[in-house]
């Protein structure tokens, strides 16, 4: 194969082999001499590609979010209803390939990069935003704004606490159980606010 061909096929490698060497050290303490040596090639090679460590782990939380919007998009085309997109979104945020544990590992760790890093806080505030967008305008439906607002944050809040516990803790619940636990928060809240609503909460 063309040299030229290769460079796609590299970048890719030093991608997967960035998450999972922050997913084996548990923490943005990772070399690009190791990143490379995980790839199969030079550090020379890899500086040549994405010009320093900074954006080698730029481009695989590019490529993490990029992955987690691709299953949500394809969650949701089969999704007809209100109801069941929310359910998609939720699915999508549990799909075993964002949810592997060397993938949760690296959300954790570039949740601290973005305490430093502008470029990284501003891809965590891109997804944070779309996340939210995506649930409230699903939500709009069956709820007032107000309650469409908070749900959407609590759903939110759930999700990124099952990341960091699944990263942090043993004897974590697992995908499943975790969706469940997601959508039975959601079927409780929705149940509150129509009861609220209709006036059965006074």
């Amino acid at each position: 194969m063309p040299k030229v061909g290769m460079e796609p096929i590299r970048r890719k490698a030093l991608i997967d082999a960035t998450i999972a060497e922050v997913g084996a050290a548990g923490s943005l303490d990772v070399t690009v001499g190791k990143i490379a040596r995980r790839a199969g090639m030079s550090s020379a090679l890899a500086h040549h590609y994405f010009g320093g460590k900074d954006q080698i782990l730029l481009a695989a939380m590019r490529h993490i979010l990029g992955t987690f919007g691709a299953h949500v998009r394809k969650e949701l085309s089969q999704a007809k209803t209100p109801l069941d997109r929310l359910h998609a979104i939720i699915v999508a945020s549990f799909h075993p390939q964002n949810f592997a544990d060397e993938v949760v590992t690296a959300w954790l760790a570039f949740y601290l990069q973005a305490q430093t890093s502008a470029d990284a806080k501003r891809l965590l505030r891109v997804y944070g935003r779309r996340l939210h967008s995506n649930l409230v305008y699903n939500l709009r439906p069956l709820v007032t704004a107000d309650r469409a607002n908070t749900i959407a944050h609590g759903i939110a809040a759930l999700i990124d606490g099952f990341y960091i516990r699944n990263a942090l803790q043993d004897n974590t619940p697992s995908r499943d159980q975790t969706v469940s636990m997601v959508e039975d928060y959601l079927a409780l809240a929705l149940a509150q606010a129509r009861e609220f609503e209709t006036g059965g909460a006074n």
